[in-house]
């Protein structure tokens, strides 16, 4: 027998470890493979999830941008509708203080009215008072110059005066 094939010489062992490692190369070759293709098939898996993740951004950021220009619209209308509420406060203020002029104006004028009739009243109230008092005078006088046939002169100038300031 030759003496590499005897188990107690060290290239005994050297050929069955080589014939091991052969094995396991040819065995292993196999596995690196396997390795590699379920390597590569979690980097396409994580590659296709990164797409994804990208897809889903950009479409998040699409529609971020999209809610900002409707938050800025949405802002617009409100300060135009805040505006447009100030302007009509604003006019309805000036039509309020217009009516409410208008209104003390009439009411100055109504009472300015009722002012001259109540002076044009008393005037004419005074006016007849006066007139019946000098007609009462005027009576009595003439009563007591006819009961008396002497007048008394102080009571003609009364009567005389008081003609002309009847007219």
């Amino acid at each position: 027998m030759p003496e590499f094939l005897n188990p107690n010489e060290a290239e005994f062992w050297v050929g069955v470890g080589l014939l091991i490692f052969l094995g396991i190369v040819i065995f292993v070759a196999k596995a690196p493979k396997a390795i590699a293709a379920a390597l590569d098939a979690r980097a396409a898996l994580i590659q296709a999830d990164l797409d994804e993740a990208a897809r889903i951004r950009a479409e998040a950021e699409r529609l971020l941008a999209s809610l900002q220009a409707e938050r800025a619209e949405a802002e617009r209308q409100a300060k135009d509708m805040l505006d447009a509420a100030r302007e009509q406060v604003r006019a309805f203020e000036a039509e309020a203080k217009a009516k409410l002029e208008e209104s003390l104006a009439r009411r100055q004028l109504l009472a300015e009215r009722k002012i001259a009739n109540a002076e044009a009243q008393a005037q004419s109230e005074v006016k007849a008072a006066a007139a019946d008092l000098a007609a009462q005078l005027a009576e009595q006088v003439l009563v007591a110059r006819l009961a008396g046939t002497k007048s008394d002169p102080l009571i003609d100038v009364a009567i005389s005066q008081m003609a002309g300031k009847l007219q």
